[in-house]
């Protein structure tokens, strides 16, 4: 059992970081400054969209990326 979880661990290959929304834009996709620096377009997850998460400009976010593309993740959770 552990061999699958450790296999699922391994194929899933996301960054997760933490930034800040600059901008909302149409479509569920915001800007988002990331705590090292780098702006980013992000966009709401599934969930968010389905349990209607508001996510506002100053609100803190967690974002996750792929590492084959550094300048679009996915917005997964907003922080207190």
């Amino acid at each position: 059992m552990p061999q699958e979880e450790e296999k699922n661990n391994q194929n899933k290959k996301v960054i997760k970081k933490e930034g800040r929304v600059t901008e909302a834009l149409p479509n569920a996709f915001f800007k988002v400054v990331l705590d090292d620096g780098n702006e980013i377009m992000g966009f709401l997850s599934g969930k968010m969209r389905m349990n209607r998460i508001s996510i506002l400009p100053g609100d803190k976010i967690l974002v996750e990326m792929t590492p084959y593309d550094d300048k679009k993740g996915r917005i997964v959770y907003r922080l207190k």
